[in-house]
């Protein structure tokens, strides 16, 4: 599904299946927990098939507001690699995750904390405590592997494992997707794929477009509302990029919130990872190796596509979303049915429409 107006707004073309699997090897699986006050889940990203801790992958990140509780991410700052699926949840489910992500290094690799080096397991959170009774610690061991296993190139949108639960500008947010076509002067195409965890943005401040959801003025002014969400934003890409350039891709992120309305705020925890999958890097690494690596003179047109592709899988997380009654009895409405009492008529299609 895909606004149609959008071709009047973004620049860069969009990969087949507008998705962060349009980065050849990307695989992407759910796990979903609806069960007595439990509104929440996994979602794991697999940058390739194989073993990442011997194949690990050049990455980078941007922490634009650090308020959140992710694991591992020093260390890939420190070190330009990832060694694990990456996988996203709610902010009391870190610990279940990550430990399922070294049970299962340690099973691929039995050297791991031996003879070999310890892992970095991989995990990004959103806080979901609005739908979510976070307090239950529904995520489990379990739920982790379950996305994993479900890992594919198709996958669902929306309020569905980690976006199960959560809110983007106080309505239903979730998981969304898109990707966009990097074209050089030299004829050479690249794929740019988003990813995101939504989870952000104060309440009538969104806007599509440009143009302002909640256009009517507020009197009296409401009392300020504290900003208390997150969003995780996830970069792949098959262009050859070095790890100081990919967390400058990673930035990019950034800009895209902005045109959505978001001013990152206090409570925001806000965070951008960008990998490539051109090469991998091995554990028993030779002692001089060479990788290719594009020149600076032409990652403008990355930077474009990382901010559009954020920026409508933003849009697409909450146009799949459906809303969940929470734990509370509280319901968060729908994008759609927010711009439908907005008067906003957009029309709605597939991609190749």
């Amino acid at each position: 599904m895909r606004i149609k107006e959008a071709d009047a707004w973004w620049a860069l073309p969009t990969g087949q299946r507008n998705s962060i699997a349009d980065v050849p090897g990307v695989r992407v699986g759910h796990a979903t927990v609806v069960e007595g006050g439990a509104r929440t889940g996994v979602t794991a990203i697999l940058p390739h098939s194989g073993n990442l801790f011997t194949d690990k992958v050049p990455a980078g990140s941007a922490v634009i507001n650090g308020f959140g509780k992710s694991v591992g991410l020093m260390q890939q700052v420190e070190l330009g690699q990832i060694e694990t699926p990456i996988l996203l949840t709610n902010t009391f489910g870190v610990p279940a995750c990550a430990t399922t992500l070294i049970r299962a290094a340690i099973k691929a690799n039995p050297t791991i904390g031996r003879d070999a080096a310890t892992v970095n397991p991989l995990v990004f959170e959103c806080n979901d405590g609005t739908v979510n009774d976070i307090q239950t610690l529904s995520v489990t061991e379990e739920t982790a592997t379950q996305a994993i296993a479900a890992a594919s190139e198709e996958f669902a949108q929306g309020t569905v494992g980690a976006g199960t639960g959560m809110r983007t500008f106080a309505m239903a947010g979730g998981v969304g997707t898109a990707s966009r076509i990097v074209t050089l002067s030299s004829a050479t195409s690249y794929n740019v794929g988003v990813f995101v965890l939504s989870n952000f943005g104060q309440p009538g401040e969104m806007r599509i477009f440009g143009q302002r959801l909640d256009p009517v003025p507020r009197q009296p002014a409401p009392p300020p509302v504290q900003e208390r969400g997150s969003i995780i934003i996830i970069i792949a890409t098959d262009a050859p990029f070095e790890t100081r350039q990919l967390a400058r891709l990673a930035r990019r992120g950034a800009p895209a919130l902005g045109r959505l309305g978001s001013f990152v705020g206090h409570g925001s925890g806000d965070v951008a990872l960008a990998f490539t999958t051109a090469h991998t890097v091995a554990e028993a690494d030779e002692e001089q190796s060479i990788v290719p690596r594009l020149s600076e003179t032409v990652i403008n047109p990355f930077f474009h596509a990382a901010v559009e592709a954020t920026e409508e899988a933003i849009l697409n997380a909450m146009l799949h979303a459906e809303s969940h009654t929470g734990y509370d009895g509280g319901r968060l409405p729908t994008l759609r049915e927010r711009m439908d009492a907005a008067g906003m008529d957009f029309a709605f299609g597939n991609v190749d429409d």
